[in-house]
Formats: C-alpha cells, sequence, structure tokens
C-alpha cells in the first residue's frame, strides 16, 4: 500500500525549535522523525511513500536528494575513501513521490490534491508524521478491513499531565481527575483509507472534521484502541523525551530492530 505523510504543516508548538525547518524535518538521533516514521512502515512492506509537502518543503527534498546511507548503516571504507562499501541500506527499495499541496492548506485538502498520486489504490495509509508507535502495523489494517470501514485510525490514551474539571453552574469543581485516568482515547494519527475517502471530502475541509462525521452516519469510520507504545512529538518537551530514549537505546517504535519488535495486542476501551 502507499503512505500518505502529512508534512506541510507550519508545526507552531515547536516554533522554538523549529522555526527554519519543517518539523517533520527535527531529529531523533542521528535521522527526522519522517525518518523515523517511514523506516516503521518499509518494515511491514509499505515502501511507496507519497509526501504532502508545504512550508519548507525544499528542506524535505533537499534532505532525500541528498541522502547519506553511511549515517545510519555500517560501512566499510577502502582505497583512502575511494570506496565505500555498505553493508545495509534504508532507501534503496524505497518509492518517494514529492507533492507540493500548500502552504497553508489543511491536512484534509492536502490529501485531496494528493489524490493524483492514489489512483488506481483501492486502500492506502496515512500518518500526521509527528507520531511514533509500536503498533503492529496489520492488525490495524486486518480490522478496517473487517469493518468495511471507508476510514480507521489508531485511538490511543492522552499522555499529557493535565487535568479534566466539571463543574457545576456556579462554578464549584465536582470532579477532578487526570486526563490520562479520564478513560479518554485520542486520534493517534495512524490511519487507513478506501479510496472512497474522496467522496466524502470537500474542497478546504479538515480531515477529522466533516467528512469524519459523514463516514459515522454511515457507519463507515472505525477506530483501534491501543494501549502500547505511541508518542506525538508536538512540543519541544515531547521531541526531547524522544530524543532522550532513543540515546538510551530504548526505542520501541524502532520495530525494524530484532530486538525492539513485539506485538501488543488491541484493548477495548472502558
Amino acid at each position: 500500500m502507499k503512505v500518505v505523510l502529512f508534512c506541510g504543516g507550519f508545526g507552531m508548538r515547536m516554533r522554538e525549535y523549529s522555526e527554519s525547518i519543517p518539523k517533520p524535518m527535527v531529529k531523533i538521533g542521528y535521522r527526522p522523525i519522517i525518518w523515523h516514521v517511514m523506516k516503521y512502515y518499509a518494515h511491514y512492506g509499505h515502501r511507496d511513500f507519497v509526501l504532502c509537502l508545504g512550508w519548507q518543503g525544499n528542506v524535505i527534498k533537499n534532505y532525500f536528494l541528498n541522502y547519506d546511507e553511511c549515517v545510519s548503516n555500517d560501512f566499510t571504507l577502502s582505497k583512502g575513501g575511494k570506496d565505500i562499501t555498505l553493508h545495509h541500506t534504508d532507501i534503496e527499495d524505497w518509492n518517494i513521490t514529492f507533492a507540493e499541496t500548500g502552504t497553508a492548506s489543511c491536512i484534509g485538502e492536502r490529501l485531496r490534491r494528493a489524490r493524483p498520486y492514489l489512483e488506481g489504490d483501492e486502500t492506502f495509509l496515512a500518518n500526521y508524521t509527528d507520531g511514533l508507535s509500536d503498533l503492529h502495523l496489520p492488525e490495524l489494517i486486518e480490522q478496517h478491513y473487517e469493518n468495511d470501514s471507508v476510514a480507521s485510525f489508531v485511538s490511543v490514551k492522552p499522555t499529557q499531565s493535565f487535568h479534566t474539571v466539571s463543574l457545576d453552574d456556579e462554578g464549584r469543581v465536582k470532579r477532578l481527575q487526570q486526563i490520562a485516568e479520564s478513560g479518554i482515547w485520542m486520534n493517534g494519527g495512524f490511519f487507513v483509507f478506501s479510496n472512497e475517502i474522496f467522496n466524502y471530502l470537500r474542497k478546504d475541509e479538515e480531515l477529522v472534521d466533516s467528512p469524519f462525521k459523514r463516514l459515522m452516519a454511515e457507519d463507515k469510520l472505525s477506530s483501534y484502541p491501543y494501549s502500547g507504545f505511541w508518542s506525538c512529538m508536538d512540543t519541544y518537551k515531547e521531541m526531547s523525551t524522544l530524543h532522550n530514549l532513543y540515546e538510551t537505546g530504548n526505542c520501541p517504535w524502532a520495530v525494524w530492530s530484532k530486538q525492539n519488535e513485539h506485538t501488543h495486542q488491541k484493548v477495548k476501551p472502558k
């Protein structure tokens, strides 16, 4: 399946770090987060990518046009540096389409503009490109087919530390609860779409607003609740957490590394 990656936003909540580069190019270790996301999908055999570019799209283009396999692979240098023999490669079998989808386009419009590169594909995958997970991807795809859905997405528990508050009409607090313990599930940004999604998507519409409501009305939207590792990179703090995990060698999302590969089972929401 093709994988559509939304990587054209401004990344305003990461502005203090990514003002000069698009958020997908913020590094975790030696490689930007977009590489980690693509490596995840490639591990499951999905190596045909459509990058929906926008703000600073040239940075992403130049990164792959000048990609250096030696950065993240073992190699042997000989003849005084004249010959380099790679022992592994990352992107040799990847196909990457770079699609300009507008500087200020919303996610839904970016997907709509990428449609020409998805003609003939009955089903495709998509990702916000700012989150990482050790989700066993085939389980999400299997549920999508079993439910005969037009759109499916992974739902996860919030990782933030703030509290939910319930008030009475006078403003007195009746309930105070950590959001992680509230039973709330949220969109984790990993999607499966049937090509029919374009029948529900109008010009300049946000993907998960009106289009998803139309799908809900027809019982064509499903979600896969997942309680394993998931983390987004929305803020500098979250970026630092992911980078620290990488530095300590604890990278649950690196399912392509045999020592990290494992499967979590789907859980039923309470």
